[in-house]
């Protein structure tokens, strides 16, 4: 599993694919939190706090991801290396959590930078007002869990077609509607009433959850399980293929 880690992770670094993924997010994402008005600009909320951060990171993550996962199995499918792959000494358990951990890892790299965000914070706080950083580093946890949930449904999408163009769509696709999609179900009128409780199902509940600071084990559950339900589903598309 280590050696399919390390060809995963180090590919995205050996070319320039990988500087160019995480410089799009840090632009991106910076973009939108200080420069571009709107709902994520943290001028424009008027609140010392990163919630208008949180709040845009699964829009960027919903199609960030996918690209990065894109080319895991699909490439491998196209090349005709799958077939080696699967002769090698290790199980289907080994090479998905490999290639999911090599995606993992990338994206928790790209965000690092963003806890320079932090000393930005403090610098625009007055000094009677505090910054509650357990909030933030909570929040943060819930952002790993996010990506977590995101890379699992790249590593899915990408096993499911030797495209790689074919594998993002299918990977944004759903992430937005896992993320977004049960919300938006939920505001559905029949008759007089409306079906609130659809947006349990979604991961948009669970991690607004978390990003306030509230560590609710259903929600860390919830989390998990998304993860772990599409680590299986891949595996189950890799047995299908190699028969």
């Amino acid at each position: 599993m280590l050696a399919i880690f390390n060809k995963e992770f180090n590919s995205f670094f050996s070319s320039p694919i990988g500087y160019i993924v995480a410089g799009l997010f840090l632009v991106s994402i910076g973009s939108l939190i200080w420069i571009i008005p709107g709902p994520f600009n943290i001028f424009d909320s008027g609140y010392v706090n990163l919630i208008p951060f949180f709040e845009a990171l699964p829009w960027v993550f919903a199609f960030l991801i996918p690209a990065i996962c894109m080319r895991s199995f699909s490439e491998e499918r196209k090349q005709g290396t799958m077939e080696l792959l699967l002769t090698k000494p290790l199980s289907l358990n080994q090479l998905v959590f490999g290639k999911f951990l090599g995606c993992f890892c990338l994206t928790i790299i790209a965000i690092l930078p963003t806890f320079l965000y932090l000393i930005s914070l403090s610098a625009l706080t007055a000094k009677d007002v505090s910054v509650d950083y357990g909030v933030i580093f909570s929040s943060y946890f819930g952002v790993v869990l996010l990506i977590s949930c995101f890379t699992s449904i790249g590593i899915f999408a990408s096993s499911m077609s030797t495209n790689q163009i074919i594998a993002f769509i299918w990977g944004a696709v759903i992430s937005l509607f896992l993320y977004f999609g049960f919300d938006g179900l939920s505001s559905i009128s029949i008759g007089d009433s409306q079906l609130y409780t659809l947006d349990y199902f979604g991961i948009n509940y669970h991690f607004k959850s978390i990003s306030r600071g509230i560590l609710d084990s259903r929600n860390l559950v919830y989390l998990l399980s998304i993860s772990i339900l599409f680590l299986a589903l891949t595996r189950f598309q890799l047995k299908t293929i190699s028969g």
